[in-house]
């Protein structure tokens, strides 16, 4: 079996949460409640994505980075 891997973006949520999307695969997105909940759902988001893609004969993207992206963190200071 192949092994994929994505590069998968995850956000805090406004209304509380995390909000994960894999820009690869048509900004495929899920949330979750904690950082843990959210990586187990986008997982098995790709999965089934990847299920469909194969049962209609459907090429598999590749991932748009070639390297790991740069993150920069940003402390925001509300007034």
């Amino acid at each position: 079996m192949r092994q994929y891997k994505y590069t998968v973006i995850i956000e805090p949520a406004e209304e509380g949460g995390y909000i994960a999307r894999v820009p690869a695969l048509n900004d495929l997105a899920t949330e979750g409640e904690t950082l843990k909940e959210v990586k187990d759902m986008v997982n098995d988001a790709i999965r089934g994505y990847i299920q469909t893609l194969k049962l209609n004969n459907l090429p598999i993207p590749e991932d748009f980075f070639k390297e790991k992206p740069r993150i920069h963190k940003l402390d925001l200071i509300h007034r």
